[in-house]
């Protein structure tokens, strides 16, 4: 089964821009806010350039997240959650890279 996602995770964009979360409510699992599909998941640092103009990655939009588990009444997120990183004019460039989180609780 698949870890669920907290504040914690290290998260990235496909350009290795870093993702941070905006947890929008308290449950929590290895002490941190255990995220969820609603909430608000911000990028900074992506170097993405479609030719001489630059287009970072700046949001998340959750597309995919945990079947069974809720938190604060919405879907948590888990390592098989898939998230589109998209630019300022709402394009996607890629998906999420999730690459730590807690090994506590896990969720489909």
């Amino acid at each position: 089964m698949p870890a669920l996602l907290t504040s914690a995770s290290t998260m990235m964009c496909p350009h290795g821009g870093t993702v941070t979360a905006v947890p929008g409510q308290s449950q929590t699992t290895a002490s941190s806010p255990v995220l969820r599909m609603s909430d608000t998941c911000t990028i900074a640092g992506c170097p993405f350039v479609i030719g001489t103009v630059a287009s970072p990655c700046v949001t998340v939009q959750w597309v995919q997240a945990c079947t069974k588990v809720k938190a604060g009444g919405d879907f948590a997120l888990n390592e098989a959650s898939v998230g589109l990183c998209l630019a300022a004019t709402q394009a996607p460039q890629g998906t999420v890279l999730i690459q730590n989180t807690q090994p506590l609780v896990e969720g489909l």
